[in-house]
């Protein structure tokens, strides 16, 4: 593509998120690279600025400025098809990491270290093996929200259009419960704490900042936490809970109030430290469990992840275990925390 190009939004992509259209039309479009056109305002809708969560309507206007990236999900005739085998072996890898299935929706257990969607220099992640779940008409899973690639536990996927749409919407009106563990180095105190900053993307390190409000791109971010074990004042076993969804948001707050999680190699920020021995330095955190209104507008689904064997081998080594963990006692409510 070596020009400029305006594409209108059918019908069937109304309600959709302004990034997943991007992923759809031009999957080799990595997102950091889509996020740069957004910000300087090369995208644009309706001749407007945009952001990657801007919900899209029908017939609305799509400005595509060049890309460098050619194939189209809906140019197939020119893409080199996925060989047997290994569509064979993406789909065993995805139901390995199934948690709960129905007609309407996949909850994965994602490994440490898988990638949810492409970027540069990824040649396997998990949008691309859902690949081979498309079924005859060529409807494929959709992912409905991310996790870094460092990170285990808990995704949600869409099996309908309308699965993905309901399960969007849970997610921006917050009529969601997310609750991750994580291990981190010190003891936060107070033990149970309300975390309120603004983020910033800080592109040369590839990481988010904490900034003013009011500062460019700034986004307010609260997440709420509760220690639940801890060993000594080295280690500390958190429970977190993200009220707002940014990119790297518990990440970057851990580090914000000096209790960084252990094996995190953009935030951990002590100098000094010393991690204890027979402790794996890989990111500790686990999204753990999710609560959300079940699609089909029936009841909720309610799934927990195991701890990922890293983590387990650390959990062992303190002599923690997760079997004591109440869920309903020790999720972070910010109705019970002093602001």
């Amino acid at each position: 593509m070596s020009a400029i190009e305006q594409k209108h939004v059918t019908a069937d992509e109304a309600g959709m998120r302004l990034d997943r259209w991007f992923k759809s039309h031009y999957p080799g479009l990595g997102f950091g690279h889509l996020q740069k056109l957004l910000r300087t305002g090369q995208v644009r809708v309706d001749g407007k600025r945009a952001e990657s969560n801007t919900r899209i309507a029908k017939g609305q206007m799509i400005r595509i400025p060049p890309l460098g990236v050619e194939l189209r999900a809906d140019d197939k005739k020119n893409a080199r098809p996925k060989s047997t085998k290994l569509t064979s072996d993406d789909r065993k890898a995805v139901e390995d990491m199934l948690l709960f299935e129905d007609s309407h929706v996949m909850v994965l257990n994602k490994p440490a270290g898988l990638a949810v969607q492409g970027g540069s220099g990824l040649s396997r992640h998990l949008d691309g093996m859902l690949d081979a779940f498309t079924d005859a008409k060529g409807n494929k899973p959709r992912l409905v929200h991310r996790l870094d690639r460092e990170t285990s536990g808990i995704i949600l996927v869409a099996r309908t259009r309308q699965a993905a749409q309901e399960l969007t919407k849970a997610f921006r009106h917050r009529n969601t419960r997310k609750i991750y563990w994580a291990m981190l180095a010190g003891v936060p105190k107070p033990y149970q704490g309300r975390i309120s900053t603004f983020l910033a993307r800080n592109d040369d390190e590839e990481r988010m900042q904490v900034v003013r409000q009011g500062d460019d791109e700034a986004q307010h971010a609260v997440s709420l936490y509760s220690v639940f074990e801890k060993s000594a004042q080295k280690l500390s076993w958190v429970t977190m809970k993200p009220v707002t969804g940014r990119t790297h948001q518990l990440r970057a707050h851990a580090a914000h109030i000096g209790h960084p999680i252990i094996g995190d190699d953009k935030y951990f920020n002590i100098e000094n430290w010393e991690l204890p021995g027979g402790i794996q330095n890989r990111l500790h955190l686990l999204a753990r469990r999710i609560v959300i209104p079940h699609p089909s507008g029936h009841g909720a689904i309610d799934v927990s992840a195991p701890l990922p064997p890293h983590m387990q081998q650390t959990w062992n080594l303190l002599g923690f275990n997760a079997k004591d963990y109440d869920p309903e006692a020790d999720d972070p409510d910010e109705t019970l925390i002093k602001r």
